[in-house]
């Protein structure tokens, strides 16, 4: 079976739309360099926007609160979403099994506008009955993120669970392994792949909100999309393209250690 050959309009439609791409993502990290505090004029090669980035409370702030509602919401949506696939791949049919998976793929089609709304609107609510939260913060930041990034978490874990090869657990139980036992030593550890994607994937999508985030947030608690939205709209910063060209690097070079990992694993 011959593969599929690599025609010059393929190669040439291929190369456009990977320009389309990465060529703003590199003007980006050139313009990090710019002297000039001018986007459109060229001043010359500096550093001094990456040595004023460091010196940006406000910035740097706002990138450690995101990393620390990022980890916990990832954290818990994974847990959750370990669980809710479990309970829809394992425990066959039961009372609410349809409604429990409308539940979950739900946040998948709703626009970010009306999940946001709708958290807003559940949040003041839950306030007023019971008077929690007291106010919109970090807590309600990181469990609105929690909330929608249980459903991709549960998607990606559900997906491995369904290719799972049950008969190494009944090998196990058949040793004599109780089951607790057989899910911490067996299932769990086959299922770590799926679990590190189901948390990157939720990390990388709150890392990344900004209109939830921006419903569910209050004062002084503000996310590093939030506070770059703010800087653009009143014009682009020098100091934010450092801070883009940085995470730019800092994604290039976990995607490069997971890669040389895969590779030594293969080899």
């Amino acid at each position: 079976m011959t593969g599929t050959r690599l025609t010059p309009s393929i190669l040439t439609a291929a190369a456009f739309g990977y320009a389309f791409l990465y060529l703003p993502i590199a003007m980006l990290v050139f313009y990090s360099f710019n002297a000039s505090s001018r986007l459109a004029v060229w001043g010359g090669f500096t550093l001094r926007w990456y040595t004023a980035l460091l010196t940006d409370s406000q910035l740097l702030t706002a990138a450690w609160r995101s990393l620390q509602i990022a980890a916990i919401a990832a954290s818990v949506a994974s847990v959750l979403g370990l669980m809710a696939a479990l309970a829809l791949v394992r425990f066959g049919p039961f009372r609410g099994r349809t409604l429990l998976a409308g539940l979950i793929g739900a946040p998948l089609v709703v626009p970010d506008v009306v999940l946001g709304l709708a958290l807003l609107l559940f949040f003041v609510a839950l306030g007023s009955l019971v008077g929690w939260p007291a106010q919109r913060g970090m807590t309600t930041i990181t469990l609105a993120h929690a909330g929608f990034g249980v459903a991709y978490a549960t998607v990606v874990i559900r997906a491995r669970l369904i290719r799972f090869d049950a008969t190494i657990e009944e090998a196990a139980r058949d040793l004599g392994a109780p089951p607790w036992r057989v899910f911490r030593r067996v299932t769990l550890p086959l299922l770590l792949p799926a679990l590190a994607a189901a948390w990157l994937l939720a990390f990388t999508l709150s890392l990344d909100d900004l209109v939830v985030a921006s419903f569910v947030s209050g004062p002084g608690a503000s996310t590093l999309p939030m506070v770059i939205f703010s800087k653009v709209r009143l014009g682009l910063s020098p100091e934010v393209n450092a801070l883009a060209s940085l995470l730019m690097l800092f994604v290039v070079l976990a995607v490069g250690a997971s890669l040389a990992l895969l590779h030594r694993r293969r080899g």
